[in-house]
């Protein structure tokens, strides 16, 4: 229903990623290689259980408390199944990690990273568009590292939610919900960790700087997380206060409509993956810092397109 931080005015429905799990699964069904192995039962029983979640929160409103446990558990399964992040590969001079920084930094991951796609969820097409971008490419990369299996995972999600993006960009005539945002967000942590532990034992891998690769991946949603939540800190309130200081807002507060915003901000995502896959030979470390200067600066920039752009353009956009 629309509401005083809603974009829409008219009541569309929610749970749309019941359709795109839907895809996802009939297109594992035709072409997944299923055994009973911990990383693959873990997995699939994971994204069932925040499915779940994500129909009770579509439909309760859960309190942010609850849904955090339930992730941290989900979390902490997938590490102990095999999934877990073992090293950063030189980044920051870190190479091999102990076994307690192994779970704690994959928690975190895939709490954070499921988090930031279901925060960035705020205008039609845009965690759809983000997400179908980082899966495509995270499918990619793992055919090229040579993990098949995983790559179809990638390709299986992306598939279901280019479906369902015909139906959800501007204007919208279905919303994803946390029911899809949730399970995209798990999706691409999980896939991101395990193209390191490929990226880390491969001979010759495609990218060389995987973490970095990874942190690209994810850009936009995690670094405007923390920008938003370090805002809200920096002024006092919980990091949980709802406002309008996403990426999207700086964009939508200035007049500009739902299509401008999201073809802006996918394209700049677009922007990231290929700057990462062009400089992959720079050192991890200056890439590292390029990115976080590109995503700051472009941050900056979108926040005050207006003033770039002629009012008479600027009316045709709202």
């Amino acid at each position: 229903m629309p509401g005083n931080r809603k974009e829409h005015s008219h009541p569309i429905p929610t749970m749309g990623g019941i359709s795109i799990a839907a895809g996802m699964v009939v297109a594992l069904l035709l072409w997944f290689p299923f055994i009973a192995e911990p990383a693959q039962i873990s997995f699939f029983f994971s994204i069932a259980v925040l499915l779940g979640l994500g129909i009770m929160d579509d439909l309760k409103d859960l309190s942010a408390r609850y849904k955090f446990i339930i992730q941290i558990a989900i979390g902490s399964l997938i590490a102990i199944s095999g999934i877990r992040i073992t090293s950063l590969e030189g980044l920051m001079g870190i190479y091999d990690l102990s076994p307690i920084a192994q779970y704690s930094i994959t928690v975190l991951a895939i709490v954070g990273i499921t988090n930031a796609f279901n925060l960035v969820d705020g205008i039609d097409g845009l965690a759809g568009g983000l997400g179908f971008m980082s899966l495509v490419t995270l499918g990619i990369i793992l055919n090229l590292n040579g993990d098949i299996n995983t790559a179809l995972i990638a390709f299986a999600l992306s598939g279901g939610i280019l479906a369902f993006l015909y139906f959800n960009f501007n204007p919208a005539k279905i919303f994803m919900g946390d029911t899809g945002s949730l399970v995209l967000g798990f999706v691409i942590s999980v896939l991101s960790i395990r193209l390191l532990q490929v990226n880390h034992i491969a001979s010759n891998p495609f990218i060389p700087n995987g973490p970095v690769f990874v942190f690209a991946i994810t850009l936009i949603p995690v670094f405007d997380t923390l920008r938003v939540f370090g805002l809200r800190i920096w002024r006092g309130k919980s990091p949980f206060a709802a406002d309008r200081t996403h990426i999207h807002h700086l964009l939508t507060n200035q007049g500009f409509n739902h299509s401008f915003a999201t073809k802006a901000i996918c394209f700049l995502h677009a922007i990231i993956i290929l700057e990462v896959c062009w400089l992959k030979s720079i050192r991890t470390e200056f890439l590292f810092v390029l990115l976080i200067l590109v995503m700051a600066s472009a941050t900056f920039t979108l926040k005050n397109l207006s003033v770039f752009i002629p009012k008479r353009k600027l009316a045709e956009n709202r």
